[in-house]
């Protein structure tokens, strides 16, 4: 194994061991980590001839202390960075929010799945948390009672945490606040915490949340559920005799859809006591004057989006297709119906006076069971962010969805089934 010096340049590099049991590449390679000279680009002459990658070395006669003469330019020397990298785990976890596009899953406490599904659905309500960010943390109202304010207080700064957290967030104060002003959730079974009726839990939050968040500025006084999720059902009675007619009016916050044998369509549920769909039309159901109201908003839709296709196939061609149709969006019923009731103008009021409902709502929320009963297995949210990706909050564990398996939680054997569907109004702009 001969030692030899390299001449490259202005440098000359001595004690450079040849192998002669190797081929001349790997000769070359030693050289390239000297000098940063790829093998491909080195000339190496000795004796009036040029070393190739499959000279024989014995033919070669290299003798110790021989001097080598390369040509060849090196490679460019990487600069380092002006700013070193930032891993997404090294950001403020507010940023990782907006890095991974969702907040935060929620510590199962002791069977509280049912309130942490109810609340991430709710929590995906961009309006109500505002109305919620704009509640006083002191100063309630008179007419308030003081467990309802901690408890809005409560879902209000879990709110903000969630939207500020990507790691699990335990909701210690918003439980210890909900069984304290409905003890029901509250009850042991054998020295350990019973699982509840998520539907149950759904009602309660929205019944005391619609006390709390009223507009003190508003001469109305108007409650931002009711804004939010308010539908007003007319029920009116026939008598076939006298010919008489009476209605009557009542305000909830959701449409109950009864599920018999014979009922297999969320639609056909609404309209007489489940597949369902992604976009929900509602205009059958609604009273005839709503109807006359909405006539001119869904033709500005459908001739909106006949331009939105157009455009589509034209993105299409160009293997650029944008599947979503960007509209303005408020607030509005969420899950099921009443078999003889019309919904009249109050359902889903837009918070503004220039986007009109069209009757038409997208489905943005999924509150599924698994399980036996409402008060046993096991409850799961279905949420829908903002960038169009679904995301399933099983507790602290989430995991991202296809949106065509949505619409098949339908339940069947020991699968997921749709317990409670939040649809959000799409409106149009006039």
């Amino acid at each position: 194994m001969p030692t030899v010096s390299v001449k490259w340049q202005k440098e000359l590099y001595k004690g450079v061991k040849i192998d002669t049991t190797q081929p001349p590449y790997v000769f070359k390679c030693q050289l390239c980590d000297l000098t940063g000279v790829p093998p491909e680009r080195q000339t190496i002459m000795l004796k009036g001839a040029i070393l190739k990658d499959d000279s024989d070395w014995s033919k070669l006669g290299v003798k110790e202390g021989q001097k080598l003469m390369m040509m060849g330019t090196a490679d460019e020397i990487v600069k380092a960075p002006e700013k070193d990298p930032v891993f997404m785990e090294d950001l403020p976890e507010e940023e990782q929010v907006v890095t991974v596009g969702h907040s935060a899953g929620l510590v199962n406490l002791g069977h509280t799945c049912y309130m942490n599904s109810t609340l991430q659905c709710l929590h995906s309500v961009s309006e109500l948390k505002s109305a919620l960010i704009e509640y006083p943390q002191s100063g309630k109202s008179s007419d308030l009672d003081e467990s309802s304010h901690l408890l809005t207080v409560a879902t209000r700064d879990l709110f903000i945490e969630l939207d500020k957290n990507v790691k699990p967030v335990a909701p210690m104060q918003f439980w210890m606040l909900l069984r304290k002003k409905y003890p029901q959730f509250g009850e042991l079974h054998k020295g350990s915490l019973m699982q509840q009726d998520a539907e149950e839990c759904w009602t309660q939050i929205l019944d005391t949340l619609s006390q709390s968040l009223r507009s003190p500025s508003s001469s109305v006084n108007i409650a931002a559920v009711k804004q939010l999720f308010g539908i007003d059902l007319v029920s009116r009675v026939h008598c076939a005799e006298s010919g008489e007619e009476s209605s009557e009016t009542e305000s909830v916050y959701s449409l109950k859809c009864h599920i018999s044998h014979e009922v297999n369509h969320l639609h056909e549920g609404l309209k007489h006591k489940v597949d369902y769909p992604l976009v929900l039309d509602i205009f059958d159901l609604c009273s005839d004057d709503l109807c006359k109201t909405l006539e001119t908003p869904r033709q500005m839709l459908r001739d909106e989006d006949g331009r939105k296709a157009g455009l589509k196939l034209k993105e299409k061609s160009s293997a650029a297709v944008d599947k979503d149709v960007k509209m303005s969006d408020a607030e509005g019923p969420s899950n099921g119906s009443g078999e003889s009731s019309k919904a009249t103008s109050g359902e889903g009021v837009a918070s503004d006076k220039n986007e009109q409902l069209t009757g038409v709502y997208d489905l943005v929320a999924v509150l599924t069971h698994k399980g036996r009963g409402a008060d046993s297995g096991h409850y799961v949210a279905w949420v829908k962010q903002e960038n169009g990706q679904w995301i399933l909050f099983a507790d602290e564990n989430l995991t991202p969805q296809r949106e065509e398996d949505i619409t098949k939680l339908s339940g069947g054997g020991d699968w997921h089934m749709a317990y409670i569907c939040l649809y959000k109004a799409r409106t149009i702009a006039m």
